[in-house]
């Protein structure tokens, strides 16, 4: 094949009204190689005509890892993707160790790369990221046609840096983030002892450590005698299947199905809990819609196995297993190998799970980001003056009005909201004044989480 002369004519039009210059290319009577029992003969043959025809030296590992990609992206599942050297590494990163970003576990979604969920804690939560945000563009340069590994080089950077993200959120439209980049800590399991000596832990992903920090965890929490317990898997994207599988048998009777897992012929694996279960204590769990993935799969396990209530929203709905293989030179190729079903069978991928009890946040809560560089002053109608509103009303100032149109009554509760803080007193919001807005709404969301004065009153019934 390499040393086949192929005779082409090239007719070369340059097209006024397009601007486009056309190469069409017709070989006489040579064809190439593409036999049916040679499923490859075509790469190669175009390999070796770009190798010696190309109009310029071509790089040959680029060649190759873009016929890998091309392959993988072919599948159109979303969660399988080649990953160079670089990505690969970043991946890994996520699992097993800190990382310097902006926090937010994400996924191609329809061609678009959406927020799965905020990591607790990380800048993403902090600016107000939520779960089935779309990221349109990346400072100013739109991410269309990336994968999800390509989107992450793209947001993730040192510690201390800006990264400013447009996107787009269902209802709302499009926004702008500018979120500033920080360590992503390793620690994912967090506790505390709440109202009535009920214990609370609050698990962010599962990685490698995870399933030792719930141990010890749970240890601490009945050391102080907690009556019962409350597991919080809100925005929590998920992980490493194996972690789910430890954590869940930690709550689930011996014998009892934790999860099922199918493969691409039909056969089935079923995973039982093969411990006593460690909890004797009344458990509530709380989910939403960035609960994803392996966090899912605890969640369904506790419920339909251990007759846990789920208290809530409607998870987000991941319900494929991944494996990554490495290769030598350490890049990596991660590919969707079976469906996950809870322990009855369900498969709930783009479906998610529903609550036993459904629980919203208050209202304020979904209130979008407002970018502190932006001046908003009177005379502005936008949704971000009319998120400033709905802010300044949920803070207790009533007086004003929340449609949008920055007034003189909107500056005289701005001027009012900013004497109250020790601000600059202009009316005017912006830098300290939406910096000191969205802390306090942050703080109110925190001390009235609906959702988990829920899972306490439902805790609360159990010990009855």
């Amino acid at each position: 094949m390499k040393n086949s002369k192929l005779l082409i004519s090239v007719l070369v039009t340059a097209i006024i009204t397009a601007g486009i210059t056309y190469n069409v290319v017709r070989p006489s009577g040579i064809m190439l190689s593409a036999k049916e029992d040679d499923p490859f003969g075509k790469l190669r043959s175009t390999y070796d005509i770009l190798q010696s025809n190309y109009y310029k030296e071509v790089d040959t590992d680029k060649l190759v890892e873009g016929a890998i990609k091309g392959m993988v992206e072919s599948l159109e599942d979303p969660y399988s993707v080649y990953m160079d050297v670089e990505e690969a590494k970043s991946f890994s990163d996520n699992i097993s160790s800190s990382f310097e970003g902006i926090g937010a576990e994400i996924q191609e979604s329809n061609g678009n790369i959406m927020i799965v969920s905020p990591i607790k804690g990380s800048p993403a939560e902090e600016v107000g990221l939520k779960p089935k945000d779309i990221i349109l563009k990346v400072d100013d340069k739109s991410i269309e046609g990336l994968n999800v590994n390509e989107a992450v080089m793209n947001i993730r950077g040192e510690k201390g840096t800006k990264v400013n993200l447009l996107i787009q959120r269902a209802g709302i439209g499009e926004l702008t983030f500018t979120i500033t980049r920080d360590t992503i800590p390793l620690e994912t399991v967090y506790s505390e002892v709440i109202e009535d000596n009920i214990g609370k832990i609050q698990i962010t992903k599962f990685s490698e450590t995870t399933g030792k920090e719930l141990s010890k965890a749970l240890q601490d929490l009945q050391d102080k005698d907690v009556k019962g317990l409350i597991l919080d898997l809100r925005q929590n994207p998920g992980g490493l299947m194996d972690q789910a599988l430890l954590m869940s048998d930690l709550f689930v009777p011996k014998g009892e199905n934790i999860l099922q897992v199918e493969d691409r012929t039909g056969a089935k694996e079923v995973y039982k809990a093969e411990n006593e279960k460690d909890v004797d204590l009344p458990v509530t769990v709380l989910i939403d819609g960035g609960t994803a993935s392996a966090g899912e799969i605890m969640a369904a396990a506790l419920n339909q196995s251990a007759d846990i209530p789920l208290v809530g929203e409607k998870t987000f709905g991941k319900g494929t297993v991944q494996t990554a293989n490495g290769f030598d030179d350490n890049s990596s190729v991660k590919y969707t190998t079976a469906k996950w079903l809870t322990p009855d069978g369900t498969w709930i991928h783009e479906k998610g799970i529903q609550p036993t009890v459904k629980a919203e946040l208050p209202e304020y809560a979904n209130l979008p980001y407002i970018n502190p560089e932006n001046k908003l002053k009177i005379g502005d109608s936008t949704p971000e003056v009319n998120a400033a509103q709905q802010m300044l009303k949920a803070l207790g100032y009533n007086k004003v009005s929340t449609k949008g149109y920055f007034d003189e009554t909107t500056e005289n509760v701005v001027k009012q909201f900013q004497k109250d803080n020790d601000l600059t007193v202009d009316g005017i919001i912006t830098k300290d004044t939406t910096m000191k807005l969205m802390e306090l709404i942050q703080q109110k969301i925190k001390d009235n989480d609906t959702q988990l004065e829920k899972a306490i009153s439902v805790l609360k019934e159990s010990l009855k």
